[in-house]
């Protein structure tokens, strides 16, 4: 009896989630499987603008057809597993994925901005010193419908506890957007066009710790999102130390990449540089962050720390953000204070890690 459970079990898991498909695809298998050639189309809505997490749900196709999806595919959603609200309103949730693998999505409101905050990996391979996800290491990629689930999930919660709708994305969760290219952008595809949510993709931002090749061929592929930095040092040594990515990303790489991204697309990038006290912090740290910014239209989120047990890095001081802050504005470069959001739950900006 155990090993048929298991025999089950194994087969159940070779299914191939359909989400995974292209449309092309799913015709292609209703045509093999004498289908109508509509059917295809509707167990497409059924999944991106439905949101189905089963095959019976899928009410206008026959039961026969019901049952050879159901057979063949499986829909792999996440589930909200674990909830925690912040008292400035941040709510943080804990998704399970259909692997036992676990994943964080932030929803941050600010007045009637209502912004998403989703992860693209579990965990991240880049071991950025100072943030918790980084302690992680990387599992795997996340799947295109489990990054447009996390979507879906906190849309929904904006609405059930704000009851206002989702105004903003941001790819700054767990993981490198950039790692896990196909399936990032294939989501930003679902989230922006009629056949998933049609936000707009000037709501949509995504942030990467600098792979200069794909940045470029963010350019070359056209994708129609803001593109933020997370710079943090704007010196080799000091961002090596502190971001240790390697390969082919220096900064003289990143800011080439910068160079070819603006102008193939025109598009302003915005640099997050998180201030850490006494280690990014000094005039000579502003000073080359004026350089490393000045070649192309951008704007500069400098953004608090969240301190992170066991980490050793502290937020700076009033007086040094306030030197900082003041030495880049006499320099004209566009400049703003990111405030802290949900630090008290370990929703804020590098705090996510799947801890309750």
């Amino acid at each position: 009896m155990l090993l048929i459970s298991l025999l089950f079990r194994k087969r159940k898991e070779l299914k191939t989630d359909i989400r995974s498909l292209d449309l092309v695809d799913i015709k292609k298998f209703c045509q093999e499987n004498n289908m109508k050639p509509y059917v295809s189309n509707q167990v497409y809505s059924w999944l991106w603008n439905n949101f189905s997490s089963s095959f019976s749900q899928m009410s206008n196709l026959s039961k026969s057809n019901r049952e050879i999806f159901n057979e063949n595919f499986s829909i792999n959603k996440i589930t909200e597993d674990f909830e925690e609200r912040s008292d400035d309103g941040t709510i943080k949730m804990r998704f399970k994925l259909y692997d036992g693998n676990f994943v964080e999505g932030v929803l941050i409101p600010q007045n009637t901005r209502m912004t998403a905050c989703i992860s693209s990996q579990v965990g991240c391979s880049l071991s950025c010193k100072f943030c918790a996800t980084g302690t992680m290491g990387r599992t795997r990629n996340l799947s295109t419908g489990e990054i447009y689930d996390q979507v879906v999930a906190i849309a929904n919660k904006c609405k059930e506890v704000y009851n206002l709708p989702l105004t903003n994305i941001v790819y700054m969760g767990m993981g490198e957007p950039l790692l896990n290219y196909r399936n990032v952008i294939k989501s930003i595809h679902f989230i922006t066009s009629s056949e998933g949510l049609e936000m707009s993709y000037k709501r949509v931002t995504l942030s990467t710790s600098g792979i200069a090749k794909m940045i470029k061929r963010l350019a070359d592929d056209n994708v129609k999102v803001n593109l933020a930095l997370s710079l943090h040092a704007a010196s080799e040594e000091l961002r090596n130390s502190i971001m240790p990515i390697g390969g082919s990303n220096s900064l003289d790489d990143i800011r080439d990449a910068l160079k070819y991204y603006f102008s193939k697309t025109k598009r302003k990038v915005t640099y997050e540089y998180v201030l850490l006290n006494e280690v990014n912090d000094s005039i000579k740290d502003a000073e080359n962050l004026y350089k490393f910014t000045k070649h192309i239209p951008s704007k500069v989120n400098l953004i608090e720390y969240n301190t992170v047990d066991g980490l050793g890095f502290d937020r700076s001081s009033d007086k040094n953000t306030d030197l900082f802050m003041n030495y880049l504005d006499a320099k004209r470069v566009n400049v703003g204070l990111r405030r802290s959001r949900g630090k008290d739950i370990n929703a804020a900006c590098g705090q996510l890690a799947n801890k309750k």
